[in-house]
């Protein structure tokens, strides 16, 4: 070394011409200072070459679990879904209710698994986001129909209803024994008898057997003081015998309320009721009605 510098000597293995040339000292340095810097700046790239790769497989691995979360509320969004479904078919059913009008929604069948792409997932919400509202739809209109069909047979069972209560179905003497039958007799006179005699004491509770309008509350000969009350259905009620009226003609009664009272007026051998049922201006046996609307009569009920 002179002058530092480095000599170098190439010597070919035949002998041939040997080369020679040197290099000075600060070259090597500044090789070697180049080479430092590059490796140094290698492994910098290469440490935040591996930190990006570990952030992003971080990052992939919350974005992963975040899928399968989002997938499993999915899933349980589907679920939930098709028992509203069911519950809507069954509502149809116990009403009557007609199928629904266009294909049925099966609701989304994609299965969870332990991975989904993002696209997939987006695509799965999507659609159960529209499952959801057809099936929103379709509850609000089983709702009213339900509603319309529950204030159909509500009404239904109104009108039911009141034409039970118009038709005689109770003792107008509550728990009366019967001492004059629906029939022929010899006393006290010989003839057909149209009614029946309820035993009763003078002064006793007389309750309308059905619900109707008073339109007669007078003397009629041998029936002394009656009421005669128009159901409106082709029933009347008579009420003979009576010592007291307690309504007006023209006044609406309930089944059951009190319309006047016990007595003997008339043809009438001692207190008790005369109670006598028309239909349609026939009289029939009062008897099968004291305790019930007659289940023959139930049955020709719309």
């Amino acid at each position: 070394m002179i002058n530092n510098r480095y000599y170098v000597k190439i010597v070919p293995h035949k002998g041939e011409t040997v080369h020679r040339f040197h290099v000075r000292r600060r070259h090597i340095i500044g090789v070697i200072v180049a080479l430092a810097l590059v490796i140094l700046f290698g492994g910098f790239e290469l440490i935040h070459a591996r930190a990006e790769v570990a952030a992003m497989q971080a990052q992939a691995t919350r974005q992963q679990a975040t899928l399968k979360q989002i997938d499993t509320q999915a899933d349980a969004l589907r679920k939930q879904l098709q028992r509203v479904q069911k519950q809507n078919q069954e509502i149809r059913q116990l009403i009557g209710a007609p199928p629904p009008k266009g294909p049925a929604h099966s609701g989304t069948q994609t299965s969870s698994v332990q991975f989904h792409s993002l696209s997939a997932t987006q695509a799965r919400i999507a659609a159960l986001s529209a499952q959801s509202l057809a099936v929103q739809q379709e509850s609000d209109s089983m709702q009213r129909l339900a509603m319309h069909v529950l204030n159909l047979r509500h009404l239904h069972d109104l009108a039911r209803a009141q034409m039970i209560a118009a038709i005689p179905s109770i003792d107008p003497v509550a728990g009366a024994q019967v001492i004059g039958c629906f029939c022929y007799r010899t006393s006290p006179d010989v003839e057909f008898h149209p009614g029946v005699d309820l035993g009763a004491d003078y002064g006793d509770a007389v309750h309308a057997s059905a619900a109707g309008t008073v339109v007669a509350n007078s003397w009629d000969g041998g029936y002394g003081i009656k009421i005669d009350i128009d159901h409106g259905n082709g029933y009347h009620t008579w009420y003979a015998h009576l010592s007291k009226v307690d309504v007006e003609i023209g006044a609406h009664v309930y089944k059951g309320q009190l319309i006047g009272e016990v007595g003997s007026t008339g043809f009438s051998t001692g207190p008790h009721l005369h109670y006598q049922i028309m239909k349609n201006g026939v009289a029939v046996d009062p008897t099968p009605y004291l305790d019930g609307v007659p289940s023959n009569v139930i049955a020709k009920l719309p």
